[in-house]
């Protein structure tokens, strides 16, 4: 109010047109450093200190706010990484070393854990048959509001790619087929593409686990293999083949347990649909070493009949039949079997002969 008196008297005291216009310039001018340097005295004395730890932690994070530690953005994880709420591994957008580092300036352990990345539950694209033409907005969420989709299978992937653009590492593409296909190396497992899909078939998954159900459809056999040729029919084959029993059927829908499962394969072998994929490039072999003492229980243990020898004698993998299952490396005694080669799922390390 003061200010304001001034500027009047100030306004009514001029001589001239030129002070009427310079001298109210000079005078806001005026207020407006005194305010700013006021503003910036109040910021100063008023300021948060800022932690160090936390802004060594922001520093090493990839800084993408992807949201996949469950956390807003990158800020607030290293907040809660520095107050001991969140793990220092916990940034699923962060390479090993990265998370290592931020375990080693927070002082603690980094624990193993297994990467999880996108799988996406179905296989049909161009093998699902549609039951009408969609001319509306080329997004999934829009097609789903129309009978669920163009699809005749109600629960498959309408290959429109809203999963491909909401995901911020371009982990992501739709492969020839119309179906998304997903590089397990750049996918961080932030969950992007598990929020945005209407159709819930993305799922996250160990990264280690190959041999993966590619189908949702939970529709009778015959009505599902005529919606798709590549649907899961419930016939239950994968069942019987399973030797770990890690594969369950419910409501026509085969279900693999990541945790039981031993990346063995046999089940997408008797798949007669092809709901079952394997998509591990290559598989460890057996290898008994000279100190087996013929006891015969990786014999007993082997569900393909891969392993053969005399009682008391050294026993023999033959590799062509050998699955990598891993199965006879936890009945040895004598721990006389490895398994060389490409890498073994059951150790998550990498052996070679």
């Amino acid at each position: 109010m003061n200010a304001g008196l001034v500027l009047l008297r100030v306004l009514v005291s001029q001589e001239s047109f030129g002070d009427a216009v310079v001298n109210p310039v000079i005078v806001l001018g005026a207020m407006g450093l005194l305010l700013g340097l006021g503003l910036a005295f109040a910021a100063f004395k008023l300021a948060v200190p800022k932690d160090p730890l936390v802004e060594k932690i922001s520093a090493l994070l990839p800084g993408v706010n992807c949201g996949g530690c469950g956390y807003p953005g990158c800020n607030q994880f290293a907040e809660a990484v520095a107050r001991g709420v969140a793990p220092p591994g916990g940034c699923v957008a962060a390479s090993e070393s990265i998370n290592a580092k931020i375990a080693e300036v927070v002082g603690v352990e980094l624990s193993d854990s297994t990467k999880l990345v996108a799988l996406v539950h179905c296989n049909g694209g161009h093998s699902a048959r549609d039951e009408f033409e969609y001319h509306g907005p080329s997004d999934c969420v829009s097609a789903t509001l129309i009978m669920s989709g163009q699809k005749t299978c109600s629960y498959g992937c309408l290959g429109f790619g809203d999963c491909v653009e909401v995901c911020l590492f371009d982990a992501i593409v739709i492969g020839e087929n119309g179906i998304p296909i997903v590089d397990r190396n750049a996918c961080t497992g932030c969950g992007k593409c598990v929020e945005i899909c209407p159709k819930d078939i993305i799922e996250l998954w160990p990264v280690n686990r190959e041999v993966v159900v590619a189908c949702a459809s939970r529709d009778k056999g015959a009505f599902a293999r005529k919606a798709c040729t590549m649907a899961c029919i419930g016939c239950r084959k994968c069942i019987k083949a399973c030797p770990v029993e890690a594969i369950t059927v419910e409501d026509f829908l085969a279900e693999i347990d990541p945790f039981k499962c031993i990346n063995c394969g046999l089940c997408a072998a008797e798949c007669p649909t092809g709901a079952i994929l394997d998509t591990a490039p290559a598989r460890p072999k057996a290898y008994i070493d000279g100190s087996c003492i013929g006891c015969t229980l990786c014999v007993k243990a082997c569900p393909v009949d891969a392993i053969h020898g005399e009682l008391k004698e050294k026993h023999e993998v033959d590799s062509e039949k050998c699955v990598g299952c891993g199965l006879c490396v936890s009945k040895c005694p004598k721990n006389s079997i490895r398994m060389i080669g490409a890498k073994s799922y059951q150790l998550g390390q990498e052996f070679r002969v």
